[in-house]
């Protein structure tokens, strides 16, 4: 074990103790260590590079970009200062600085094995998976971390819908690094995308172990309840991810009240009025409420599944599970000729995490794109649109007829009343689908390429949703062929509503 320094004037000593620390993940200590050589030696480069890596783990971005810039006017020429600060900028979302910053350090080192990972991350989120592949399956050959670079790789194969072979690079990731938790979660998202739920649902408990991947776990002191029958004792479950997540899983609650439990359900304020309407609910909370009744265990939403050991064929699909008002919107929607339809065509950018905005850009399209649709006879069309997206609708043609109610929509639940009244909903991989599948409300889901997990491979239905028909993209990026094909239907299904049939 290396000892601290005899002499405080030695920055070589210093920088390595500092070092040697910040491998023990000891980083605060080490960045101390990192500033006292600096301060022997102003023009140590590979200490203002590990100072920088210092503060990027302490989350000092700006400091640490600090430092890599000062690392690169010592030495411009260092591969590693340039992928160092290409790092600092991906994770701050400034991606094409980052990629600038990787190609920079391959011209001075093309046989450099992260900052080949790297650009694979960065050409990855800018939709090109494949050349992303190619650069993924180089950085291994190069010897980068392999349990790291086989995870991406199959998060790059999944987006290509590959997901055997994704599985087989989680699995390898593994045999690298068994307890590797991205690999693991990875693999949940593979296992559960062919269908095979009760594997993949053990897995996806280590979501919660994947840094930036989800919300810290609550600190409670409960035990967590794993689908142990109960005798009265209430269970805590909250909300964990988005809007959707939330619609699609809280079906569970009224099974965890059925095992003899006492409910209670903590979620978005937005949903609260919304699920008063859930059965098996005792107490219903808004996440910001202040006051918290005592709780014998807890569950997040997502991990229900996994309590209850759900597979294909035990999916719990009875809807509606959710209730609306249809008698809410009656003065407006009366006043609507033909088949009344609502329209979502962009979901929610939930989040600065580069790969989680790349997904949402992929599951959207711009309102222009669903303009065939508005030429389909006897039908009128609604905006379930909110958000940035919304207003796109300024920009349409005047001739073309789309009604915007959004000022008339404070929560959820007048959503699900709007939604009730309505013959059909039309909407994109987004939080409005699940909620009108809950409903029961017919509604076509249009949607990407490389299709969320819980929609599965090649499908048009799911068993979530009996009143759900998937319209999947052929081509990645395609929605001008899913367009196509849901004018089609939407003209025969309004064709024959119109003649009564």
């Amino acid at each position: 074990m290396i000892r601290e320094p005899v002499h405080s004037e030695d920055a070589v000593a210093l920088h390595t103790f500092g070092f040697e620390l910040h491998r023990q993940g000891r980083v605060t200590e080490a960045e101390a260590f990192y500033r006292r050589a600096l301060h022997l030696e102003p023009d140590f480069v590979t200490a203002w590079m590990n100072l920088g890596l210092a503060h990027v783990e302490l989350g000092s971005y700006d400091s640490a970009e600090e430092c890599e810039r000062e690392a690169l006017r010592l030495d411009p020429d260092q591969p590693d200062a340039h992928n160092q600060l290409g790092m600092i900028h991906y994770k701050r979302g400034r991606l094409a600085e980052a990629e600038n910053c990787f190609r920079s350090a391959l011209r001075l080192d093309p046989a450099h094995a992260n900052a080949t990972l790297n650009l694979g991350s960065v050409r990855q989120v800018f939709d090109h998976p494949e050349e992303a592949e190619g650069l993924f399956r180089r950085a291994i050959a190069l010897g980068v971390n392999a349990a790291h670079a086989h995870s991406n790789l199959a998060l790059c194969l999944m987006e290509q819908v590959r997901p055997v072979e994704a599985e087989a690079m989680c699995r390898e990731a593994l045999r690298e690094r068994p307890n590797y938790p991205e690999a693991k979660a990875n693999l949940a998202l593979a296992l559960m995308m062919m269908g095979r739920l009760k594997e993949g649902w053990d897995y996806y408990e280590t979501r919660w172990e994947v840094e930036g991947r989800n919300r810290p776990v609550p600190k409670l002191d409960t035990p967590r309840w794993t689908g142990q029958p109960l005798n009265g004792e209430t269970v805590l479950l909250f909300a964990e991810q988005g809007f959707g997540d939330t619609l699609q899983f809280c079906r569970y609650a009224p099974m965890v009240a059925a095992r003899g439990g006492r409910v209670v359900l903590v979620v978005p304020r937005a949903l609260r009025r919304l699920l008063m309407t859930l059965d098996g609910v005792s107490v219903l909370l808004a996440e910001d409420d202040d006051t918290m009744p005592g709780f014998d265990y807890h569950c997040p939403l997502l991990s229900l599944p996994y309590a209850f050991g759900t597979e294909l064929d035990t999916i719990p699909a009875a809807v509606p599970y959710l209730k609306a008002d249809s008698h809410a919107w009656r003065p407006f929607l009366g006043s609507l000729p033909g088949l009344k339809v609502g329209l979502v065509w962009a979901g929610r950018s939930r989040t600065d995490q580069p790969h989680a905005v790349a997904l949402d850009k992929r599951r959207s399209m711009h309102l222009f794109d669903m303009a065939a649709l508005f030429d389909v006879p006897g039908v009128s069309f609604v905006s379930l649109q909110l958000g940035p997206p919304a207003r796109q609708m300024r920009c349409l043609p005047e001739d073309v007829l789309l009604h915007d109610v959004s000022a008339r929509i404070a929560d959820w639940a007048d959503t699900a009343d709007l939604i009730a009244g309505l013959d059909l909903v039309i909407a994109v991989d987004t939080a409005v689908a699940h909620l009108a599948g809950a409903l029961g409300k017919p509604v076509w889901m249009l949607n990407r390429y490389d299709s969320c997990w819980r929609w599965f491979v090649g499908r048009e239905d799911t068993p979530w949703y009996p009143t759900m028909r998937i319209f999947r993209q052929k081509a990645r990026n395609d929605w001008t062929g899913v367009i196509a094909e849901v004018h089609a239907t939407l003209s025969a299904y309004a064709s024959r509503a119109g003649a009564g049939g």
